[in-house]
């Protein structure tokens, strides 16, 4: 699965680091250095062992490191969960650290990044282009650079100029990126030994879309991408999803693809561009509103039925602290669970009362307009964690402190660090059984889907309206370039 071992040339010197968030546009949440410090923030000497979902080129270039002995310069990674913008000064003095690691180690055989692709920050649109510009300048035209990125991106002009090999999961949820690093390290080993360059064409679909692998027609289209990766002269193909709430000029779905040849580049991306464009409208079901699906659970001959919070998913830069879809569920009166909701200050107070402790408490509403409104609330604690976390991709997220209050048959699980939830151990970090409840509510878009679906009877996705809106044609965008569908005919 890795380059192979038993490679005898001789080994490369590779510098490897991680920089990103995926910026919406229209969060209250500000992403400040205290959110890289909660989320993934490791310097050269403190990276973990574990594979994580943004750090498989580092994961990927141990190996050869332990297998081929290259030699490895580990700079900083630094990511933070979906939020607003990133501020200034917190963006640049990131940047500059790793632009530093990169300069004192150089030169190198090969430059591998590990990068979202939807980071803005206040004043940079395009945090990756910039990023990688200042990246180009330090190591020359000739050292292979090449990037891991989320599909909910934003694929622009000055990111294809400055990589040479750009490197999309083709997943969502994203379940591939050990692979797709192994792809990653493969083709700029590649460049580095026999200073192949592939060419790189993208076709722009016009689409602004939603695009879930784990169904049709999305789960064939990924399998026809694999399939023509087998093409000769055909090194990669990514689709990138795009990032709908990044509200910038080169925003929308885009098919790359990196061959030997332009012309090749060229039909292949619109080939699979036009097929993504033809196929679009039945790529994604909208969502229930939050009364139509509790509706549906409380008729459910299936549960527990797992109903996913879209509008309040913090993976795509909501607050997490929504109250519309507990009231709901309080004023059902139905055996029900909900989480992870983002509370700090109701997790200090619930550790202050103990287990047992009974308490008028205002949860929740606390972050802006699509937060609704905070609920007043008689809860009892029962259930307390100092370090909760949950399991994502065989890697462990962090909750923070949390604990489990109880309103009526409705028990909350709330979190002090923000996060969409994985999957049902989310609850049981603080004592609740979620497949005993007949209505398990999180607040995730997809992610939930592989770690809910082996206790869920039924799966329906929700939402109240908040930051992220699904229905595109009423966000009020004002950078994206027009026409665009479904905004356009």
């Amino acid at each position: 699965m890795f380059p192979p071992s038993d490679n005898v040339e001789r080994p490369l010197k590779a510098f490897t680091a991680g920089f990103g968030t995926e910026t919406n546009s229209f969060s209250p949440v500000v992403t400040d250095m205290a959110a890289f410090e909660r989320t993934f923030l490791y310097r050269p000497g403190e990276h973990p062992e574990a594979l994580t979902e943004v750090s498989a080129p580092l994961f990927v270039l141990r190996e050869c490191q332990r297998q081929q002995r290259w030699k490895i310069v580990e700079g900083t990674y630094a990511f933070a969960l979906p939020a607003g913008p990133v501020t200034k000064e917190v963006y640049e003095s990131l940047r500059d650290e790793i632009l530093q690691q990169l300069a004192d180690g150089a030169p190198y055989d090969l430059v591998a990044l590990s990068m979202h692709g939807a980071m803005c920050a206040f004043g940079y649109d395009d945090c990756e282009g910039d990023f990688l510009a200042h990246v180009r300048r330090v190591v020359g035209a000739d050292t292979p650079i090449g990037v891991e990125f989320d599909p909910h991106a934003h694929l622009t002009s000055a990111i294809i100029e400055k990589a040479d090999i750009l490197i999309a999961f083709k997943e969502y949820p994203h379940t591939d990126f050990l692979e797709r690093g192994i792809e990653l390290i493969s083709l700029l080993e590649r460049c580095a030994r026999t200073q192949w360059r592939p060419a790189k064409r993208a076709f722009d679909c016009r689409t602004i879309g939603r695009f879930h692998t784990t169904r049709e027609p999305m789960k064939s289209f990924v399998r026809a991408m694999v399939d023509a990766e087998s093409r000769p002269g055909v090194a990669s193909i990514s689709l990138i999803h795009g990032f709908p709430w990044g509200d910038v000029s080169e925003m929308g779905a885009k098919c790359l693809v990196l061959a030997d040849t332009t012309e090749l580049a060229e039909r292949t991306a619109q080939e699979f561009g036009e097929r993504l464009v033809r196929i679009r409208s039945e790529t994604f079901m909208p969502p229930l509103s939050l009364e139509e699906a509790l509706a549906v659970a409380m008729e459910s001959t299936k549960p527990p039925v797992v109903i996913g919070d879209i509008a309040d998913n913090p993976g795509g830069g909501a607050a997490g602290d929504s109250t519309r879809l507990l009231s709901l569920l309080i004023e059902c009166d139905a055996s029900a669970c909900i989480g992870p909701l983002w509370d700090p200050a109701a997790v200090e107070i619930a550790h202050g009362l103990g287990v047992g402790g009974r308490s008028r408490m205002c949860i929740g509403g606390k972050t802006g307009p699509g937060s609704g409104t905070p609920l007043d609330l008689d809860v009892e604690v029962t259930g307390l964690c100092g370090e909760a976390s949950q399991t994502w991709a065989g890697t462990h997220m962090s909750l923070g402190r949390a604990c489990a209050l109880r309103a009526g048959n409705v028990q909350i699980m709330v979190s002090s660090i923000r996060d969409q939830a994985y999957g049902p151990d989310l609850f049981s970090a603080v004592g609740i059984d979620a497949a005993a409840s007949r209505i398990i509510a999180v607040k995730s878009a997809q992610h939930f889907v592989a770690g809910f679906s082996g206790i869920a009877g039924t799966i329906l996705l929700a939402s109240g309206g908040g930051p992220l809106e699904t229905d595109f044609r009423k966000i009020p965008y004002r950078k994206i370039r027009r026409p665009i569908w479904p905004i356009d005919p």
